[in-house]
């Protein structure tokens, strides 16, 4: 129960990782806010296995590229709970397409949901945090920012963005005792919007050398991992989870 009597508001956690993240937190103790863009069902869902864990959970939807619905969103949070110790910024859009044939309006779609809205949530929580000398903040990036790839120039942009905001974060808050980190997942094994990614096979293990697709179990555990005191040293990093895919 390392999280006994923490709060960590969850983005994207009705589904696959982020959902992996939440359960993997509420058995360490900690309760959670449980976020979806839409699907009230899946969040639901997933709050309810959070409750059947022991610990408190509640559901709320909320567009993480719009900030009247984060700063909502973290209000009902510290309403529930009193507070919010954890921020994990999973909520991601991955649309690939040629850097020439897309539009701006698809670089602000990206870009609100990846880059803005992990800003609008950090933001939201960061003085509570000061004020409460405690603080775990996690962001997501992925190969594509340190690889790069055809396809994906929108969403490396944005995922790249995010290590910088973490490094910043990082040394501006070390003495309020709120550590930032960075996990980067390789290919794992999710349900998805394959038409994100008309020409990749997203289950291709060839140049993973582990040999297969990572679980999003094991990326729950990185999360946990970084968001508990067994890393009470490590802040302003990035955590590759990829198989061996490549070296950061």
């Amino acid at each position: 129960m390392r999280l006994e009597g923490k709060t960590a508001l969850i983005t994207g956690s009705g589904r696959n990782i982020g959902r992996a993240t939440a359960l993997a937190l509420a058995k360490e103790g900690a309760n959670i806010v449980v976020n979806a863009r839409s699907n009230k069902a899946e969040a639901e869902a997933v709050a309810q296995e959070v409750r059947e864990l022991g610990v408190g959970a509640i559901a709320i939807l909320a567009d993480v590229a719009d900030r009247a619905q984060v700063e909502d969103m973290v209000s009902k949070g510290v309403a529930e709970f009193g507070k919010i110790d954890i921020l994990i910024n999973n909520a991601a859009i991955r649309p690939h397409s040629a850097f020439g044939e897309a539009s701006m309006e698809d670089w602000e779609r990206v870009r609100g949901v990846v880059l803005d809205g992990a800003i609008y949530c950090t933001h939201a929580v960061i003085s509570s945090m000061v004020k409460n000398q405690f603080g775990r903040v996690l962001f997501f990036c992925g190969d594509g920012s340190f690889t790069g790839g055809s396809d994906r120039a929108f969403v490396s942009a944005a995922k790249t963005g995010l290590i910088g905001l973490s490094r910043s974060l990082a040394q501006e808050y070390a003495s309020d005792n709120i550590r930032v980190n960075i996990v980067s997942p390789g290919r794992i094994d999710t349900s998805r919007d394959l038409s994100w990614y008309p020409n990749v096979n997203m289950r291709n293990t060839e140049g993973i050398p582990l040999g297969r697709l990572g679980q999003p179990e094991e990326i729950a555990a990185a999360c946990l991992f970084l968001v508990t005191d067994d890393c009470g040293f490590i802040t302003g990093q990035t955590l590759h989870v990829n198989g061996g895919a490549h070296f950061g």
